[in-house]
C-alpha cells in the first residue's frame, strides 16, 4: 500500500500497561505488532513499578512500520497510572487498550475502523471476545451500539478493555482520563466508559476478534479488599448505577462476595442485605453469605466461574 493510501486511515497508539509478566507480554505484543491495519501504528509498553524491559528480543518480529517505546509508569503506581502515562505520551488519532496476557486477532484494528466510517458518532470501539480456559474457550459479543444508559443498567461485560479503541480527542478531554484515585484500579475501564459515552457512543464490531486468557490467574485474582474499596467508589462517583435493580443487585452483590472473601462478616452482611433488596434472587448475596458461614470457600467459586468463562 503506498504512503498516500495509508495515511487516509487514522493513526492508532496501542497502550499496554505490564507487571511481571514477560512471557504473556511478549505474546501480546506479537498479536499487535501483527495487525493487517495499513494504517500507521505506535505501541506503548509501560512498565509499572517494575524495571523496564527493552524488549530487544522481540523487535526484529516488530515490522519497521510499528513502532514500539518502552517507558516506565510516570504516574501513580497501578494499572490506572500506567494507562495514563502511555495516554500522555500518545500522538495518534486513536489510542487502544491491551490488557499484557490477553491477545488480537490479526484483523481487529482494520474491522474497528472500517466500523468507524458508519458510526461517524463513536467516540469507542470494541470487538466481541472469545474467553480461553482450561475447559475450553466460549465467545461474547457486545451489541452493536452501547449507550450510557445501556452501561448504567448493566455493566455490558462484552466489552472487554483489551478490545477498546478511543478517540484521543474525546479521551484526553476526560478528567484523567482514567481515574487514578479509584482504588486498586478496580473496575477503571468501567469508569472510563461511563464517562466517555457522555461524548457518544460504543460501537461494536460483532466478532471475536479478541481473546482473553483465563487459563491462568488474574492480576485482580485474591485482592478482595481492592475489589471491594473500588466497587464502593464506583457507586458512589456514578448514582445512576443504584437506578436499575439488577445492575445495583449485582455491584453490591460483588461487594459483599469480596467483603466474605476477607473475612470481613458484619460488611458482607450489610451489603448483601442491600443487594437482597435491590433483587431477592442475587446469587452473589447468597453467595457471600455462605461463605461467611464457612459453607464454601471464596477461591472454590471463583474457580468454578471462571472455568465456565465467568467472573464474580
Amino acid at each position: 500500500m503506498s504512503a498516500a493510501a495509508a495515511a487516509r486511515w487514522p493513526s492508532v497508539t496501542t497502550v499496554v500497561a505490564t507487571r511481571g509478566r514477560p512471557v504473556l507480554l511478549r505474546r501480546a505484543l506479537a498479536s499487535i505488532a501483527g495487525q493487517d491495519y495499513p494504517g500507521a501504528m505506535e505501541i506503548i509498553v509501560v512498565f509499572d513499578q517494575t524495571t523496564i524491559d527493552a524488549l530487544e528480543d522481540l523487535r526484529p518480529l516488530v515490522p519497521e512500520a510499528v513502532r514500539l517505546r518502552c517507558v516506565a509508569n510516570a504516574r501513580t503506581p497501578g494499572l490506572a497510572g500506567a494507562r495514563n502515562t502511555g495516554i500522555d505520551l500518545s500522538t495518534s488519532d486513536l489510542v487502544a487498550f491491551c490488557d499484557d496476557d490477553d491477545e488480537w486477532l490479526p484483523q481487529k484494528l482494520t474491522r474497528q475502523v472500517e466500523l468507524r466510517r458508519s458510526h461517524p458518532g463513536a467516540v469507542v470501539l470494541a470487538t466481541g471476545i472469545r474467553i480461553t480456559t482450561d475447559r475450553g474457550s466460549r465467545v461474547r459479543t457486545p451489541p452493536e451500539v452501547t449507550h450510557r444508559a445501556d452501561l448504567l443498567r448493566s455493566r455490558v461485560s462484552e466489552i472487554h478493555p483489551s478490545a477498546l479503541v478511543f478517540d484521543r480527542a474525546a479521551l484526553t478531554t476526560l478528567d484523567g482520563p482514567v481515574d487514578e484515585a479509584l482504588p486498586a484500579s478496580y473496575g477503571e475501564d468501567y469508569d472510563l466508559l461511563l464517562r466517555i459515552a457522555t461524548q457518544g457512543e460504543i460501537a461494536s464490531v460483532p466478532e471475536a476478534l479478541v481473546v482473553v486468557h483465563w487459563d491462568r490467574p488474574s492480576f485482580f485474582a485474591g485482592k478482595w479488599a481492592g475489589m471491594a474499596n473500588g466497587l464502593t467508589y464506583l457507586l458512589a462517583k456514578h448514582p445512576g448505577l443504584r437506578t436499575e435493580n439488577r445492575n445495583a443487585a449485582r455491584m453490591t452483590g460483588q461487594i459483599a462476595f469480596a467483603r466474605a472473601a476477607e473475612g470481613d462478616r458484619g460488611a458482607a452482611r450489610r451489603w448483601a442485605l442491600q443487594a437482597l433488596r435491590h433483587r431477592w434472587r442475587e446469587p452473589r448475596a447468597w453467595m457471600a453469605f455462605a461463605i461467611g458461614c464457612g459453607l464454601v470457600r471464596p477461591a472454590f467459586v471463583v474457580r468454578s466461574l471462571n472455568y465456565w468463562g465467568k467472573g464474580i
